[in-house]
C-alpha cells in the first residue's frame, strides 16, 4: 500500500489550489451550516482545513470534535489548532492525544492570545509552556505527523522588530514545524516581504498567505481582531462608500480579494489559505475567480 502523502508533500505539490479555516460552532444552526458548506467545498479539493481552537481552549471540545468528523466523513486532511493558553502541559498532551485517536494527524501550533484581551500580557500556565516552539515539539513528541505554525508579516506585536520576529519563527521551524500560515495582511507587499527574509536565511518551507474577503462592515470588524488592527487605510477608503449599500459593499470586497488573489498567484505563491466564516459562498466565488480548484479527479 502506498503511503499518504504528507501536508507539506501536498503543499510542494500544489499548483493554483486554496486551504480553508472552520471555526467550532457554538449551536446546532451554526453547526449545520458549517457541515452544509463543508460539503459544498470539499468537492473543489481543498489541501487541507483548518480548524480553530478559541482562547483559553475554550473550543477544545467543537474543535477536536470537528476536526476527527473532517477526517473520518470527508477527503479534507484536518489541521487542528492547538494553542498553549491557559492550559498545562498535561491537558495540551490529552488534546493531542484526543487528536490522534480521532485521526487528525496535523497541528497548528500557536502560542495565542490572553483569553478575552489578546493585548494583554502573555502570562504562561503555571504548569504550562511558554512558546509555541515548545508545543511545537511537545506536538511532534504525541504523534503529530506534521506542525504547522504561525507567521506574522508585520510582527508579532511581542516582537521588537521584524528581524526579531522572523528568527522567532525560524525557531519553531529548528524545533520541528513544517509549513506556516501568514496571519491576515491585506498588503500583499507584507506577505512578500516576509517570503524573502525567509528565503534570505535559506528557509524555503512553505508559507500561506490568508485571504479574507470583507464583504460586510460585521467581517471588516473581524478583520480588525485577525490584523491587531491594522487593517490598511486604502482597504477603508475602497469600502466606507458602500455602507450603506450591502450589494455594493459586498461586491467591493470580492473586488479586492480577487486582486489580491490574483497578485500572490502572479508572484509565484501556490496555496491560498481562505478564511471561510463557517460559509462556503464567498470560498467558492474566490476558487471560481481565480481557478483554485484541484483538477477532475485530483481532489
Amino acid at each position: 500500500m502506498t503511503a499518504r502523502p504528507t501536508l507539506v508533500d501536498d503543499l510542494r505539490a500544489a499548483r493554483r489550489r486554496f486551504s480553508v479555516e472552520f471555526s467550532p460552532a457554538h449551536d446546532e444552526a451554526t453547526a449545520q451550516r458549517q457541515w452544509r458548506a463543508v460539503q459544498r467545498l470539499a468537492p473543489l479539493g481543498p489541501v487541507f482545513a483548518s480548524v480553530t481552537y478559541g482562547a483559553g481552549g475554550g473550543d477544545r471540545a467543537g474543535s477536536v470534535e470537528l476536526a476527527s468528523r473532517l477526517a473520518r466523513e470527508t477527503a479534507i486532511r484536518p489541521l487542528a489548532h492547538l494553542t498553549a493558553v491557559g492550559q498545562s502541559t498535561a491537558q495540551l498532551a490529552d488534546v493531542l492525544d484526543e487528536l490522534a485517536a480521532g485521526g487528525v494527524r496535523d497541528v497548528l501550533a500557536l502560542r495565542g492570545d490572553p483569553d478575552g484581551d489578546p493585548r494583554a500580557p502573555w502570562e504562561p500556565h503555571p504548569q504550562g509552556l511558554q512558546h509555541a516552539d515548545e508545543l511545537v515539539r511537545l506536538a511532534l513528541q504525541h504523534g503529530a505527523e506534521t506542525v504547522a505554525v504561525a507567521a506574522f508579516p508585520l510582527g508579532h506585536p511581542d516582537s521588537p522588530d521584524l528581524d526579531t520576529d522572523v528568527r522567532h519563527l525560524l525557531g519553531k521551524f529548528a524545533a520541528g514545524a513544517r509549513c506556516a500560515i501568514a496571519q491576515l495582511t491585506f498588503d500583499v507587499e507584507d506577505f512578500l516581504r516576509l517570503r524573502d527574509r525567509l528565503a534570505a536565511a535559506g528557509c524555503d518551507v512553505p508559507l500561506l498567505p490568508g485571504l479574507l474577503p470583507v464583504t460586510s462592515p460585521r467581517v471588516l470588524e473581524v478583520t480588525r481582531r485577525l490584523t491587531d488592527g491594522h487593517e490598511p487605510s486604502w482597504l477603508h477608503r475602497r469600502l466606507d462608500p458602500f455602507l450603506d449599500d450591502r450589494g455594493a459593499f459586498r461586491e467591493e470586497g470580492m473586488r479586492v480579494a480577487v486582486e489580491d488573489g490574483r497578485r500572490l498567484l502572479a508572484e509565484g505563491v501556490e496555496v491560498l489559505h481562505l478564511y471561510s466564516l463557517n460559509a462556503a459562498s464567498n470560498v467558492e466565488a474566490l476558487v471560481g475567480e481565480l481557478g483554485l480548484a484541484a483538477p477532475a479527479g485530483d481532489g
